[in-house]
């Protein structure tokens, strides 16, 4: 594997900092995007903010309702083929 390109940059006087454009481009990050900067032992590392806040199961359990018979496995499996093949 090849070392990652090194690019530098500056911190401004108010503390701001550009990301180089190639690396903006390469993650997909646009202007007004949310970051979450973390601290690390070997730096600073910035990643992109969720879209969606982090949920667990129980959260979110019973959120659509549906009033019908149990579904099983692979009728719900050949629902979401059949709506993937729609939708190409």
């Amino acid at each position: 594997m090849a070392a990652p390109e090194r690019l530098t940059t500056i911190v401004s006087t108010k503390g701001q900092v550009i990301l180089p454009k190639a690396i903006r481009h390469s993650l997909g990050w646009k202007a007004g995007m949310r970051l979450i900067a973390e601290r690390t032992p070997e730096g600073v590392l910035l990643r992109a903010e969720p879209v969606f806040p982090e949920t667990r199961p129980e959260d979110v359990f019973g959120c659509l309702a549906y009033d019908g018979p149990p579904r099983t496995l692979e009728e719900m499996d050949a629902g979401v083929l059949e709506e993937a093949k729609r939708r190409q």
